[in-house]
């Protein structure tokens, strides 16, 4: 693999219609968020202290398996969502809430820190940024039921844990990308713009191998 970049940030930022224009736009190859059908997901919600450990490394599973996957192609690959954020930010969160033990959560540290030492990280993180009441406003038109009961305050630990991550990660660059004010759906200058950015800010050696669309 050459170039690998992943698109990070809160539940309704736009991460993943970002990551199909940017797929689009530079002619690379799109790994989307994994729809995975987790066993164990109905038993979370009805007993969350009991299930979380289960269902987090369920997760974990399937995205180190796709993070495996994508190293291997030959090209540029953009990812939607990375096993980082499961881990450091919807994982993290749990435990925060109570909901994962510190028996399970270091576990859970450990069986992660041990494959991603293993695995290549990104070329470069984009993280997107946006302010909580966007976030609701971007949930609620996008209509997904299944979000619509998500708090304020969910979202705003989502967001401080995101800002630590962003702030402290050490694996990759970061680029921070204000989105309040962007629309990637409606504006394909905002997506060329970034386009244009993201190759910018790649290695100089890798450049040659990807030329702009």
């Amino acid at each position: 693999m050459s170039l690998f970049i992943a698109i990070a940030g809160n539940i309704g930022v736009g991460k993943s219609t970002l990551s199909e224009r940017l797929a689009t736009r530079l002619g690379w190859e799109l790994f989307p968020e994994p729809a995975v059908q987790n066993p164990y997901l109905s038993d979370f919600y009805g007993s969350m202290e009991r299930w979380a450990f289960h269902s987090q490394v369920y997760f974990l599973a399937h995205q180190l398996q796709q993070h495996h996957e994508l190293i291997q192609i030959k090209g540029g690959v953009i990812q939607d969502r990375s096993v980082y954020e499961s881990v450091e930010i919807f994982g993290r969160n749990l435990y925060n809430r109570g909901h994962l033990s510190q028996r399970d959560w270091t576990t859970y540290r450990m069986l992660y820190d041990s494959h991603i030492a293993l695995l290549p990280p990104p070329s470069l993180i984009i993280y997107l940024e946006a302010t909580i009441p966007t976030l609701v406003t971007r949930i609620r038109s996008r209509g997904r039921k299944y979000e619509q009961d998500i708090d304020e305050q969910y979202l705003g630990d989502l967001h401080r844990l995101y800002e630590e991550w962003a702030t402290s990660a050490n694996l990759a660059p970061v680029m921070r990308i204000p989105t309040d004010e962007i629309n990637f759906v409606s504006d394909t200058s905002a997506v060329d713009a970034l386009a244009k950015k993201i190759i910018a800010a790649l290695p100089t050696q890798q450049l040659p191998l990807f030329a702009e669309h």
